[in-house]
């Protein structure tokens, strides 16, 4: 089982629905870029998912399937990455089991995620103990994701590097106690994520109404750009408007346009030879022309649900494999039923 020469990767998503353009520049595409150089596994962490929707389940098939397939149209290759649906490999959860026996309380407690949500629960005067035991040990849990593939990095942004950190004191944790360096510390694998916002210059969330997604046609996007901030100062076409001033449009320009189309873009609105209406136009055609592959390759998968459901399966047992290899291992070490 041990016998790849190249490092391995883990990481994840949760199934919530048809992923955005935020998940395509910010994960998707560093994913891509990784399956030649690294053993990729990527997870749709349905287990995650329940830690706060564990009774709002009736999308969850569907949100899975909209996952996978935005995935594979995105060009996570099958053939050179393990894509697995987390609850099919039970090992996971075992290992989480023993992980959480030798996991401090005060570790967990002092996850900034589980913070952030206290004092969102504080701020709208619910009940902090209303966090549920799974939320609670999530932690933990996203610990036994990456240790059981005993994966060597882990790519996260810098804002999610203290979830790795937790995971390399769990890791390190167990092979001190036991006398083994059995587990890998994984490492965080820093990716350079682009800022985008959403259209109303808010966080890009499907919550809020204001992402455009990778499965949207041509129409929608238009229209959803139309709806994109711009510079406020610039109340009429002829005004002369300022694109340090434009607080959504012309950062995706920044994302989407050539150097030439930014410095035409830049020089217009100054001008104003141009106005926003127009921008905008030019911008989801842009967008439009860079999601087409990928949009008709999802067309096409989306007739074969079959074939992509066999894609999951067929990932899901390659993953149990190598994750019964590393659980034995551990429980060995342990030396639980010797």
């Amino acid at each position: 089982m041990e016998n790849s020469t190249k490092k391995r990767i883990m990481s994840g998503m949760r199934p919530t629905g048809k992923l955005h353009l935020g998940h395509y520049l910010g994960v998707l595409k560093n994913w891509v870029s990784l399956q030649d150089e690294y053993e990729c596994y990527f997870s749709i962490a349905d287990w995650h998912a329940l830690t706060t929707k564990y009774n709002q389940t009736s999308s969850m098939k569907e949100d899975v399937q909209n996952v996978i397939l935005d995935w594979l149209s995105s060009g996570i290759d099958p053939k050179k990455s393990t894509l697995y649906l987390q609850s099919l490999v039970p090992q996971t959860a075992q290992l989480h089991i023993y992980l959480s026996m030798i996991t401090p309380q005060n570790w967990v407690e002092r996850d900034p995620t589980l913070k952030d949500l206290a004092k969102i629960m504080k701020d709208k005067q619910e009940n902090v103990s209303n966090l549920s035991y799974g939320l609670f040990g999530y932690p933990v849990l996203m610990t036994a994701d990456i240790l059981t593939f005993n994966a060597h990095l882990v790519p996260v942004g810098i804002d999610q590097v203290a979830h790795v950190e937790l995971s390399r004191d769990i890791a390190r944790r167990f092979n001190n106690i036991y006398g083994f360096d059995y587990f890998n510390e994984p490492e965080p694998k820093l990716t350079q994520i682009p800022l985008l916002k959403g259209l109303d210059g808010n966080k890009m969330g499907k919550s809020f109404n204001n992402d455009i997604k990778l499965s949207d046609d041509e129409k929608t996007t238009e229209n959803k750009i139309r709806t994109g901030i711009t510079d406020r100062n610039r109340i009429r076409k002829d005004d002369k408007g300022n694109p340090d001033n434009c607080e959504v449009i012309f950062d995706y320009w920044k994302i989407f346009g050539s150097d030439d189309d930014k410095n035409e873009i830049c020089s217009a609105c100054k001008s104003a030879s141009i106005g926003c209406a127009e921008c905008k136009k030019r911008l989801a055609q842009k967008i439009n022309e860079q999601l087409a592959p990928l949009r008709e390759k999802r067309a096409s998968l989306e007739k074969t649900p079959d074939i992509v459901k066999e894609i999951l399966y067929e990932g899901s047992n390659k993953a149990q494999t190598k994750a019964q290899y590393v659980l034995d291992g551990a429980v060995d070490i342990i030396k639980m039923y010797k």
